[in-house]
């Protein structure tokens, strides 16, 4: 149903106007046009970024749903990757996959036809499970970080890290990531269409206190926070690596093989940074500033292309860690599949 406000809009009627001038204006169309009533094009985008959206969320769901299958499998399948301090990748690989499964395979048809097809009800609940499995990725990072600086710079002096350890810094990704990300199905703000109106995410662009509050809150806790605790971590790390090699108090092959650890957990960071930073920005920047014009198809890059954060970590996991790569478990299951 169109409401009168959207019924006097230039989208819900006979077409956007070739040339908007006026930033306020634009932004007005974009957020009350409905997204739920059909096709947005050619009042958003073309049809042809559809398709092509569409093309890029097909390809992130096929090889998001290999790779992190993948490595659940593995590390189920063989024990000798069954350690504490690989519960948390297994972790991310879960996290990833519902990612992928309430994100990109609803937005792959959402753009194949041109609109949020599943109504409103599912908009909300997309845009809080994706932000809830997008927020226990990050936090994953977060602790994988944690768990190695307390393992091998070893500040608890000979505090050892065992199974129940690994199960904490699990339950706390889940729990955190829920307390963060329930309030817009309360009331603090909301979950509304996002960009090409094909996926849904926090309200980051209708404004007010109640919205900007929030989006400030999400920010500080689910994404300076863990991105802190992350520097802070691999900082210490590398300055106790530097140390552990100049005194050469450990053999070469500890050093190496800490040091190949390290090399993937950063690598995977910077994946995900690359894809999460600048939805983060935008986001904060639109909320701040509300005479920024919205353009759709550039209001929707940040949002796609963190989807595609699903892929790199497994892949970085995969062929990163020495254990997967040299020994018969990646190669014994590929086989078997």
């Amino acid at each position: 149903m169109i409401s009168p406000l959207e019924s006097q809009l230039p989208c819900c009627s006979t077409g956007m106007p070739q040339s908007l001038s006026e930033p306020k204006l634009q932004n007005l169309i974009w957020s009350h046009c409905s997204a739920f009533d059909g096709p947005q094009w050619p009042h958003l985008a073309p049809r042809s970024i559809y398709t092509s959206v569409a093309v890029l969320m097909g390809i992130v769901v096929f090889s998001a749903s290999f790779v992190n299958g993948l490595v659940i499998v593995v590390s189920i399948r063989y024990k000798k990757l069954r350690s504490p301090l690989n519960y948390i990748l297994v972790n991310l690989a879960v996290a990833d996959l519902l990612v992928t499964f309430f994100g990109s395979t609803i937005s792959f048809s959402n753009n194949i036809n041109g609109f949020f097809v599943l109504g409103k009800r599912v908009c909300k609940f997309e845009g809080f499970m994706v932000s809830l499995t997008g927020i226990v990725g990050l936090w994953s990072l977060a602790i994988l970080a944690f768990e190695r600086y307390i393992v091998i710079c070893k500040p608890m002096g000979d505090f050892r890290f065992h199974h129940k350890h690994a199960v904490m810094g699990c339950a706390f990704t889940w729990i955190w990531s829920l307390l963060w990300t329930t309030p817009p199905m309360l009331g603090w703000s909301s979950y509304v269409p996002e960009g090409l109106r094909t996926s849904c995410g926090p309200n980051w662009y209708t404004g007010g206190s109640n919205n900007n509050s929030y989006i400030l809150t999400l920010f500080i806790t689910c994404f300076i926070i863990p991105l802190s605790l992350i520097l802070f971590s691999y900082t210490n790390l590398l300055v106790t690596l530097r140390a552990v090699a100049a005194q050469q108090k450990e053999s070469e092959t500890t050093q190496r093989a800490e040091r190949e650890v390290t090399r993937m957990v950063i690598a995977m960071v910077m994946a995900f940074l690359i894809c999460w930073l600048p939805y983060s920005t935008f986001a904060m920047v639109v909320a701040t500033n509300k005479d920024i014009p919205i353009q759709p198809t550039l209001a929707s890059l940040p949002s796609y292309f963190s989807k595609t954060a699903t892929v790199y970590n497994p892949i970085i996991y995969i062929f990163m860690n020495k254990q997967v790569r040299q020994g018969k478990a990646l190669t014994g299951l590929t086989t078997t599949l």
